[in-house]
């Protein structure tokens, strides 16, 4: 009885011990079966939600971050620069507020508008780094029938492609910024350095010039195919105008003429010594002292005709010396105010050798009535077109009306713009006026030039 119950058991656990090894073969064959045929891994590149992604192809083992664990990139300002009659260039800074998150291709459209109407865009690629905020450029664009820009947009695309890059703006600095030939070509000279310990290919490198409010006043773009580890390059940014009719920071020094009319209404006042033209002198010396180190300053006197009397240079207190010391000739009791040759004189200094190229050109013009003439030509309209044709030019124009016949009307037409325009009751008033314009030419405080690097080198690359 004992050994038919021990057999009975026996055969049921071989019977069971057959069945289980059936079943673990068949199994294993379902299973070989499965994934040569069935089953599909999870690659983090075959755009299907799978494995421990937490979006397609991002999160979980993947390189790629999942973009919904991402601080989308932000618009901090979009600008717009005239190059030319319908031309921009167009400049924008995005912020990414992400420590290590950025993304090599972000996809941006600039929209140029005239008064709310969308007149160019211009769609690109960028390179996004993190933890800042960096420029995006485009240029050479041309609005519809060239109409004029006055805002301009930046429409950001959402990204994708969010990889880790730890490496952001410290990674390049830039040395020795020199800016020159404000007035002619203008050109930014830069030593960039590579602060890492790898190579750094296919940089973008955008310049921005900010005035002293921190608004941005233009910008330029170059590349650099390599820099070395640890290293340093020499780059060059180009503009195709001159700067120095939109900057008024220091940055840009001035070469400045004084025209002071030495006609012979400028002793109707009386006095000794006579006025107004004693405050006058006194008033255009001080001037001439007060401006900066690489400023320059020179003297056109005028009344029947110009005269040079101070060729530029830095020599201000040789110039308000010799400004102290002009008198109006007897003759000119009689004569003329002949403001034409003194434009066309102060024209004529500021284009000569003695010219700084890097400097901006302004002529500060004093005088105390209309143009007049012996004969009949018509000299105030000669002075209004040949100060606006200096104006075209690049030469800025201050114009300071001196007594109470001063004729506004047409102080304010040879002044290159209303805000230039000034009037001077009587000589006490001219102290304050050419301290107003000393302020204008050089707004209080430093400019900036900021210089950004950025490139794809550091993102860590799709395996």
């Amino acid at each position: 009885m004992d050994n038919k119950k021990t057999f009975r058991r026996w055969a049921f656990w071989r019977r069971f011990q057959y069945s289980t090894g059936f079943l673990s073969v068949l199994s294993m064959f379902g299973v070989l079966i499965y994934f040569m045929y069935f089953f599909v891994p999870s690659n983090c590149f075959d755009g299907i939600l799978n494995g421990d992604e937490t979006a397609i192809d991002a999160g979980g083992n993947c390189v790629r971050i999942d973009p919904q664990t991402v601080i989308a990139p932000s618009l901090v300002w979009a600008e717009s620069f005239e190059v030319a009659a319908g031309q921009y260039n167009s400049v924008a800074y995005i912020e990414n507020k992400n420590q290590t998150a950025a993304t090599p291709e972000l996809e941006y459209t600039f929209q140029l508008l005239n008064e709310g109407v969308v007149v160019a865009e211009r769609t690109g690629v960028t390179v996004l780094p993190p933890n800042s905020a960096y420029p995006v450029f485009e240029g050479r664009i041309f609005t519809d029938g060239g109409a004029p820009v006055t805002d301009t947009q930046l429409v950001l695309k959402p990204a994708d492609d969010w990889r880790p890059a730890s490496i952001g703006r410290d990674q390049f600095r830039s040395l020795d910024i020199e800016l020159v030939g404000a007035d002619t070509r203008p050109r930014l000279n830069v030593e960039i350095e590579n602060n890492e310990l790898t190579a750094a290919e296919n940089v973008e490198v955008v310049a921005t010039i900010f005035n002293t409010f921190g608004e941005p006043i233009t910008a330029s773009q170059t590349f650099i195919e390599d820099i070395r580890p640890r290293s340093t390059q020499e780059i060059i940014f180009t503009w195709p105008n001159p700067l120095t009719r939109t900057i008024k920071s220091c940055v840009i020094p001035t070469d400045v003429m004084l025209g002071i009319d030495l006609s012979g209404s400028m002793n109707n006042d009386g006095g000794n010594p006579p006025q107004p033209i004693s405050d006058a002198l006194k008033a255009a010396s001080t001037f001439a002292n007060s401006l900066q180190e690489k400023d320059q300053v020179g003297v056109v006197t005028f009344a029947t005709d110009a005269a040079l009397s101070s060729q530029l240079t830095s020599a201000y207190d040789t110039v308000a010396d010799s400004i102290s010391q002009l008198q109006i000739q007897p003759a000119e009791e009689t004569g003329y105010t002949n403001t034409v040759a003194a434009l066309t004189a102060a024209r004529t200094e500021l284009a000569s050798i003695r010219h700084n190229p890097d400097a901006r050109r302004v002529l500060v013009l004093l005088t105390d009535g209309l143009p007049t003439t012996k004969g009949d030509a018509d000299v105030i309209t000669q002075a209004q077109e040949l100060a606006d044709e200096l104006r075209l030019g690049g030469l800025e124009i201050y114009a300071i009306g001196l007594g109470e016949n001063a004729d506004s009307q047409f102080i304010q037409s040879i002044a290159s713009e209303k805000s230039n325009a000034y009037f001077a009751p009587t000589g006490a008033d001219l102290a304050q006026i050419y301290s107003e314009i000393t302020s204008s030419l050089c707004e209080a405080g430093e400019g900036k030039i900021e210089v950004i690097a950025k490139t794809k080198t550091n993102f860590a690359p799709l395996r």
